[in-house]
């Protein structure tokens, strides 16, 4: 698949997401898909096959928020296998907290499946809002 191809699967991903809905983000997933957290502290880490991804990112996020995170493409770039997503994310925790962080996703797509992500954020947000990952 081309760039034309990547973009539009990536923006019909984040169009879903924009309502809440992450179903369309998990099955475009690959089995090995990876997902990268940049930066600092706890938050940095790796999530290696899809499963663990949705254990133990998902899962750990799934446990501390009220209702899902309602994440909005500002800016969608595609070069090839690699889309870049520039985005906004609002959400509350269970203790009524607002969590609203921003990102930038680098994903890697490869075959129509998404093979991995860099995820770009606020990871000092995301240690006081939900404490260590």
């Amino acid at each position: 698949m081309g760039s034309a191809e990547n973009k539009k699967l990536v923006e019909a991903i984040f169009t879903e997401l924009a309502k809440g809905n992450a179903g369309p983000f998990v099955d475009a997933m690959a089995d090995d898909f990876q997902w990268k957290l940049m930066g600092r502290k706890t938050w940095t880490q790796s999530f290696d096959g899809k499963e663990a991804v949705l254990r133990d990112l998902f899962g750990l996020l799934q446990s501390r928020l009220e209702g899902n995170i309602i994440t909005t493409a500002q800016r969608i770039i595609a070069d090839g296998d690699s889309v870049a997503v520039e985005a906004r994310g609002s959400c509350r925790t269970k203790t009524g907290q607002s969590y609203n962080n921003a990102y930038c996703f680098v994903f890697r797509l490869e075959g129509g499946k998404l093979k991995e992500v860099h995820e770009y954020m606020d990871t000092e947000l995301a240690s006081a809002t939900f404490g260590d990952a």
